[in-house]
């Protein structure tokens, strides 16, 4: 009787080894799961980056505003009849060394 049970133990174990260990065991579906769940943030990080870019696409051929904001702060660009003033900040010239100054 004893060899029957333990027949039978080691059977359900051998008809239990491919749910846990084989191709489309649960470990193998707890991994997929996993990357599925990470593939899903980097997709929903993709998606608000793609909206911000929809976004300025739409403003860049729609108004003016945002070519002449570009034009302005990328390129150094002035309106026609338009005056530009530079504002520089006076550097400090090195002092000459004087023999007479202690």
């Amino acid at each position: 009787m004893r060899f029957l049970g333990l027949a039978l133990v080691l059977l359900i174990a051998l008809i239990q080894n491919p749910l846990w260990f084989g191709k489309g065991g649960l470990l193998r579906v707890h991994e997929l799961d996993r990357q599925v769940e990470a593939q899903r943030d980097t997709n929903v990080k993709l998606a608000a980056r793609n909206a911000m870019l929809d976004a300025e696409v739409l403003d860049l051929k729609q108004g003016y505003d945002a070519i002449e904001e570009r034009a302005r702060s990328e390129l150094g660009m002035v309106k026609q009849d338009e005056v530009f003033f530079q504002l520089l900040q006076p550097s400090r010239a090195p002092t000459a060394y004087s023999p007479d100054k202690r």
